[in-house]
């Protein structure tokens, strides 16, 4: 089912299949990326308990193996609506038998969408319901339209960070899509420290995984006055994608807290790199920002 959030700039629509966020429409133009399959059949994916991919898409847990999807089960499974006000609405997940046979904890996660002006906050927050640790991480997978209005063409747009920063850094793919242990190198595609020009050629080789950037970007056009900006005070990471090696007209901005397996290495949740370990009993708080303009 859809619910929708209005004000005077924005009309913003979630579904609570995934609590995915759906459509932002800004002075008559959709700005969220439709879910034409011929590419990506995604909005906005919410990512939980995981970022990226397990190796064979299985990880341990006390001896015990289990199985999860890229990206979590999260994003394909249906919540509950728990609230909404005038300019917000909340969706919770709780753990079941089917959620625990593939993920053995108790937790609750609850996304709240608040609309503040010309900006969408996404919140997640997560408790556990349990008596032992909690580890999961959690993103953000938002696809916007390039261009947007139809205003001009894909390579007329670009990445811009808030601020220069000449060391920015990409973690290092294997060709299959997993982190490798090489050091991370400087981003060779940067212009005046902070502006990544908009190539399909970009996404050859998949996403490109950005480490500790300026933590404020923007999709921008000098043949448009109309632009996205994500802020995401808290996530280290910072993905950019878009169906590889096609001519897709849409870019992902993707603040993360995890990150992929290692290659070839099939992953311990406990001691898996950047899984938040939450305390029994403890809950966690993090959020992204959309502005349009």
């Amino acid at each position: 089912m859809l619910y929708t959030l209005k004000n005077e700039h924005l009309t913003v629509t979630v579904n609570d299949m995934g609590a995915e966020l759906w459509s932002i429409v800004h002075r008559g133009a959709e700005y969220l990326w439709q879910g034409d399959s011929t590419y990506w059949s995604g909005h906005a994916y919410n990512l939980f308990p995981i970022c990226g991919r397990l190796t064979d898409g299985k990880y341990t847990w006390q001896g015990k193996t289990y199985e999860i999807g890229c990206h979590g089960f999260a994003r394909k499974t249906q919540y509950t609506m728990i609230e909404q006000t005038e300019n917000s609405l909340s969706f919770r997940l709780t753990d079941d038998e089917k959620t625990r046979a593939i993920y053995p904890f108790a937790f609750a996660l609850t996304l709240t969408y608040t609309l503040e002006e010309k900006t969408v906050r996404t919140t997640f927050h997560v408790e556990n319901k349990g008596d032992e640790p909690l580890p999961f991480a959690v993103g953000g997978h938002p696809g916007f339209h390039v261009p947007l209005g139809g205003e001009g063409s894909f390579d007329d747009w670009r990445l811009e960070f808030a601020c220069a920063k000449n060391d920015l850094r990409q973690l290092i793919f294997s060709d299959t899509c997993y982190l490798t242990r090489n050091p991370s190198v400087p981003f060779p595609h940067l212009v005046d420290g902070k502006i990544i020009p908009l190539r399909h050629t970009l996404f050859n080789n998949d996403a490109f995984f950005l480490e500790n950037p300026c933590r404020t970007v923007s999709l921008r056009s000098d043949k448009s006055d109309r632009a996205v900006t994500v802020s995401f005070p808290d996530m280290p990471y910072l993905g950019i994608w878009h169906a590889p090696k096609t001519e897709a007209p849409y870019v992902c901005i993707e603040p993360w807290v995890g990150m992929a397996d290692y290659d070839g290495e099939s992953g311990d949740f406990a001691t898996k790199r950047d899984m938040i370990k939450l305390g029994a009993g403890e809950s966690y708080t993090n959020a992204y920002t959309i502005t349009v303009a």
